[in-house]
């Protein structure tokens, strides 16, 4: 049988607006295929608004959510498969339901790495700084 995670998603989903309450979500954001602001996960996770008033273009079918939303004033689009989503539930009130995290996509501990650290840029540390620091008048 076919996945119920999807299915449970949207009728809570539903469930949750029709109450007038605000749906958040619980992705895994290390899910493979995610695709979230990396600097706004903690650990692991991510918690999303999925309200109808606080994202465009929204999208959920039996195999991933897709929306665009904005973090700290900056458009971002956001595509999690069903997979990664690890619960939903309304803000108000934190009805809802937590899912298992998706089995097939567990690698064994010590080859899961983020995404983005593989991606940041070699930086060497910085200088300390020398003295005291001080302002000065420019006309």
């Amino acid at each position: 049988m076919k996945s119920n995670r999807p299915y449970l998603i949207r009728a809570f989903y539903e469930w949750i607006v029709d109450n007038e309450c605000t749906p958040y979500v619980v992705v895994d954001a290390h899910h493979d295929d995610v695709e979230v602001p990396q600097n706004f996960v903690t650990n692991g996770q991510i918690i999303l608004n999925i309200a109808p008033r606080a994202v465009t273009n929204f999208e959920m079918n039996n195999d991933y959510i897709k929306l665009s939303t904005r973090f700290g004033g900056i458009p971002i689009d956001i595509f999690c498969p069903m997979g990664s989503i690890l619960g939903i539930y309304a803000q108000e009130n934190g009805q809802g339901m937590m899912f298992e995290p998706d089995p097939d996509n567990e690698p064994p501990p010590q080859t899961r790495t983020p995404k983005v650290l593989s991606s940041l840029p070699k930086t060497k540390p910085r200088d300390p700084l020398k003295g005291k620091p001080s302002l000065r008048v420019i006309k």
